[in-house]
Order: C-alpha cells, then sequence, then structure tokens
C-alpha cells in the first residue's frame, strides 16, 4: 500500500467551545460555541460590569441592538464572526492581543469571564521575536484569528452616527 500524505485540514475541529477576541475588537466563536447559542444569525452583546463578563445572546434580527453573526471560514461552516470594536472600546475590553477563552452559558446566554487572562493567540505570519512563550501558535489557514484578518476585519462597526 502507498504512502498517504497527511491532510490536517481532514482532522475535526475541536469539540471545545471557544471564544476569541481579536486585535480591533471582533469576536470570533468556534463552531462549538456557536452551537451553544443555537446557530444564532444575529446576537445582542452585554456586559456585566460588576463580574466583568461579556454575553452573546441569541436575538432577533429586527431587534435593534442586533449584530449580524458572519460566516468566518471559507470552507464552509466552522467560525462565526461578531464585528464587536464598539462594543471592546465602550467597555474597555483589552484588544491588544488576540486571546481565546472557554465559554460558559448562563440564562441561555454565552459567557465569557474576562478576569480570567485567556490564551494568547499569534498567527504564524507574526514577527517571531515579537511571539512569548506563554502565546500559542494557530495556523492562519486553521483559524480566522490569522494575522490578516485582524489587520483588516470586515464589516467593522465603527460608523459614525452624528
Amino acid at each position: 500500500m502507498p504512502f498517504e500524505v497527511f491532510d490536517k485540514r481532514m482532522t475535526p475541529l475541536a469539540k471545545a467551545p471557544s471564544v476569541t477576541i481579536q486585535k480591533r475588537g471582533v469576536i470570533s466563536l468556534n463552531k462549538a460555541a456557536h452551537d451553544l447559542v443555537d446557530n444564532a444569525e444575529t446576537v445582542e452583546l452585554l456586559y456585566d460590569r460588576d463580574r466583568h463578563v461579556m454575553a452573546l445572546r441569541a436575538a432577533d434580527d429586527s431587534s435593534p441592538h442586533a449584530y449580524a453573526v458572519r460566516n468566518g471560514s471559507k470552507r464552509g461552516p466552522g467560525q462565526a464572526i461578531v464585528s464587536a470594536t464598539a462594543f471592546t472600546a465602550h467597555y474597555g475590553i483589552d484588544t491588544t492581543a488576540t486571546r481565546r477563552w472557554k465559554p460558559f452559558v448562563e440564562d441561555g446566554m454565552l459567557c465569557v469571564d474576562l478576569t480570567q487572562e485567556g490564551t494568547v493567540i499569534t498567527g504564524n505570519r507574526t514577527n517571531p521575536t515579537a511571539s512569548s512563550q506563554d502565546a500559542e501558535t494557530v495556523d492562519p489557514v486553521e483559524d480566522i484569528d490569522a494575522v490578516d484578518f485582524q489587520d483588516n476585519p470586515v464589516g467593522d462597526d465603527t460608523t459614525d452616527d452624528s
């Protein structure tokens, strides 16, 4: 039998839910996390100032506070993306580095405890001298947290309403 070349894209995505806040405030959910909000096409963003917990709650697209959830993968269902720049800026959520958390569900909402440090994520196209030993390296083809996406988020919600 001849040798086969292993294609890592054929392996299943991680089943553990994760929420990532990218540079510039883009929030990405892996498929498992998006499933926890019933694969909502629109969500409301909530924040508990006392506990420093952010939440995403499925919302009707007619809600005045709804944010669209976009598909972040060109290869089909996978990452879900919410442009939340104004949200992260308003609540002072740190976006100096891309970070990933394990979310939890509370009252039907997908929640992230921001008092936890989160795992720093770096793409493999970043400057090697800039990455720290605590950083988790991610293949940009496999993960929407790639540097190219961070530097040019599509659908950024920073609009001037004056």
